[in-house]
């Protein structure tokens, strides 16, 4: 058997464990209380999850390793994180409980990126050392480190979520016409943003002062999200905002409405979801003062994305654009997808390494 450690499994991860389980038998250890995923909203997936003891101390996890070292465990795969301290004892005691062991997650920290892909981590260099196999989320993080461990099976798994190829194929029954008459949305061109406000690294700021300095009669903003970092986007009348929604028939035809993704900051998988669904990104330029995830790897300027260089490059674009440009990214954001992102991949290029 395998043993997974991680801290909860949300809806967009529910096909990858899965599509593993048909391979292998595996057990996934969560260290999330039932409260804290509650408050985070999020959406848990229906696999099946043991819980694991813990203690938190900020980025600190102390949890219990000796329900990773069971007779019937081969393989462990834990959490690419230096915060982590019984992963680090795990690790060191390998000649003595001799597991595999596989570390899973980003090679490079989203807040310290700009100063990480120039010196990679000290404290994940001595992790990766000392694991068998690394799994990262992007091609480019695997190529930073690869250079440094040539010798060792680091792979990218190209992240991406479980309802990608559904989306893919997804043709919506009603028209953007129709659909636009039953929200009471009136803009000529939406945007769409589709994430959690749960850190002020989403950039709120910059999407608020696009909404005021745009055309509201032409552009319309749909708002899916919930979190203690959300603004009242109730005073703004061109914005429809729907709160937290999970319902997939609601999403389809809201993005169906929609003609581009906006999310000025901190863009990770929910671009993924975008992607898919048709709709190019406008985000902005990652720097010190912008932070992205690592999915914004994904996004190509000018063919399946904008990125803005700042404000004032945001609402000339915006009001320039046009309905021919937006169908030609649209075009290549699906391409991109269907080349690149497909969950029968994500899971092929880890049971490879398992094998």
């Amino acid at each position: 058997m395998i043993a997974f450690l991680q801290p909860l499994v949300p809806h967009y991860r529910e096909t990858f464990f899965k599509g593993i389980m048909e391979k292998y038998p595996i057990d996934i250890f969560c260290f999330e209380l039932k409260e804290e995923i509650s408050n985070a909203n999020f959406n848990l997936s229906n696999v099946e999850t043991k819980g694991i003891k813990s203690i938190k101390l900020g980025s600190i996890l102390i949890y219990n390793p000796f329900k990773l070292i069971r007779k019937e465990y081969k393989e462990l795969v834990l959490m690419l994180h230096f915060g982590h301290i019984s992963t680090w004892l795990l690790l060191l005691t390998k000649p003595i409980h001799r597991k595999k062991i596989t570390l899973w997650g980003q090679g490079i920290s989203v807040k310290r990126y700009l100063k990480e892909e120039n010196i990679p981590s000290f404290f994940l260099k001595l992790m990766i050392g000392l694991s068998d196999t690394v799994w990262l989320y992007t091609e480019k993080e695997r190529n930073q480190w690869i250079k440094i461990f040539p010798n060792k099976n680091i792979v990218s798994l190209n992240n991406t979520i479980s309802d990608i190829d559904r989306i893919l194929e997804f043709n919506s029954s009603k028209t953007k016409k129709e659909l636009k008459k039953i929200y009471n949305i009136d803009q000529e061109i939406c945007f769409i943003y589709c994430a959690r406000f749960d850190n002020p690294y989403r950039r709120i700021d910059l999407l608020e002062n696009t909404i005021k300095r745009i055309d509201k009669e032409k552009f319309g903003f749909i708002i899916i999200g919930a979190g203690k970092y959300k603004p009242d986007f109730s005073k703004y009348n061109n914005v429809y905002d729907f709160g937290a929604v999970y319902d997939s028939n609601i999403k389809d035809q809201l993005f169906t409405i929609a003609d581009i993704y906006f999310q000025p900051g901190w863009v990770g998988l929910s671009v993924v979801e975008a992607l898919a669904y048709g709709k190019p990104i406008i985000t902005f330029k990652r720097s010190e003062e912008v932070l992205q995830c690592v999915e914004y790897g994904y996004l190509k300027h000018k063919f399946n994305s904008y990125i803005c260089e700042d404000i004032d490059d945001c609402v000339n674009w915006i009001s320039k654009t046009n309905n021919t440009e937006i169908t030609k990214m649209s075009d290549y954001a699906k391409i991109y997808v269907k080349e690149n992102l497909l969950m029968d991949n994500m899971i092929l290029n880890a049971i490879n390494t398992l094998k």
